[in-house]
């Protein structure tokens, strides 16, 4: 299993690698990304290709600045360091300014034709961008944790039982700023009953299995049928509206097919996620990468980004005809922005706090103007 894994992970990049077009690579410093920019410059190596050129985002004074969480315990810049030098890259590293950030959550709405994961869609949008001026194609580690089994509802029990689509089973918090009238109307929870019900009905389960092997199969299944589809669709839009195709090798269908059907012994090992990547990969990796926990992509930690943010939302409160008034209560939202990251992380991972929450609202504030809606 190791051994067909291996080989196609390694046919898929190499497939990925044709290009007619200056082609280079994500490097984040997290396993996925290392794997792939290890396998083709070991393909480079051997066909006297030279070096591949790889590149990793940062955001000013993120090192001044950086908060340890479960989610986030070390920063990524060692790790892309390391990874550069074993693979013997041409690396860049691209400082996104905070300021900037913020101003393109409005771009990154035309990117999508929809809000979405705020900072995310707007930091990999610049990122995009800068890497366009010099290379047309650039090769990506998305979706490897949907397939491997590297996220905690795979293998917690509590979250492994939990009714609903496992990273986002409250609603509570998604209604915080709305008017009360407006989220009875929404009825968030019913409707993602009924998605999640319909959804796990196609889960193609195997006969006779059940218990925590037909949870973990259809949470595998509500994976790639929905959070995986999110990520592709956003690496999609994004890279391509700044005219970057972005290839994701962990996303070919054999890849998929494959794994999806993997006992699950094999992805999870001695309390390690991921257990089956790993080992197919153990020879070509530094130790202290391959064993590295999984990290999320990075975020901004600059208390002028969140001041920036609520500046903004400020502005909006005080606009008697800005549309997204028409959903949220005015006060609540006014004592929210006195002290958002009281807020936590009511989402699965780090991205989605209170700077986010608000990033959210002007996103959608912008997109109903852009498009003119209404409630």
């Amino acid at each position: 299993t190791i051994e067909k894994t291996r080989y196609l992970l390694t046919d898929a990049i190499q497939r990925q690698l044709v290009s007619d077009v200056p082609l280079c690579f994500f490097l984040s410093g997290g396993l996925d990304s290392s794997i792939i920019v290890k396998t083709a410059s070991m393909y480079n190596k051997e066909h006297k290709l030279g070096k591949i050129n790889t590149y990793s985002v940062e955001y000013r004074d993120n090192e001044k600045y950086f908060q340890k969480s479960n989610f986030q315990p070390t920063p990524d810049y060692e790790f892309i360091s390391m990874m550069s030098k074993n693979a013997d890259t041409k690396h860049r590293e691209i400082v996104l300014d905070n300021t900037l950030v913020c101003d393109a959550l409005y771009e990154s709405v035309q990117a999508r034709d929809l809000p979405g994961y705020v900072d995310v869609d707007s930091s990999l949008l610049l990122f995009c961008k800068e890497i366009k001026q010099n290379y047309t194609v650039a090769l990506s580690g998305e979706c490897a944790d949907e397939l491997f089994g590297g996220y905690p509802w795979f293998y917690r029990k509590e979250l492994l039982e939990r009714y609903g689509f496992p990273w986002s089973s409250d609603v509570a918090p998604r209604l915080a700023l709305l008017r009360d009238d407006v989220g009875l109307e929404l009825d968030l929870s019913g409707y993602q009953a009924f998605q999640y019900e319909e959804s796990r009905s196609k889960a193609p389960l195997l006969y006779g299995e059940a218990g925590e092997d037909e949870s973990r199969r259809i949470i595998g299944y509500l994976n790639i049928k929905w959070f995986m589809q999110t990520l592709l669709d956003r690496m999609d839009r994004t890279s391509m509206y700044s005219e970057l195709e972005a290839r994701v090798p962990f996303a070919d269908h054999r890849i998929i097919e494959y794994v999806f059907n993997v006992p699950w012994h094999m992805k999870y090992q001695n309390g390690v996620e991921k257990t089956l990547l790993r080992d197919a990969f153990s020879d070509v990796l530094p130790p202290e990468l391959l064993h590295r926990k999984k990290s999320p992509y990075p975020k901004t930690y600059h208390p002028g980004y969140e001041a920036l943010l609520i500046k903004g939302m400020e502005e909006i409160l005080d606009s008697p005809n800005a549309p997204v008034r028409t959903l949220i209560d005015t006060d609540k939202t006014r004592e929210f922005l006195k002290a958002p990251a009281e807020y936590g992380s009511p989402w699965f991972g780090q991205l989605m706090a209170g700077p986010q929450l608000i990033a959210y609202f002007i996103q959608i504030n912008y997109w109903m103007e852009k498009y003119q809606l209404s409630a």
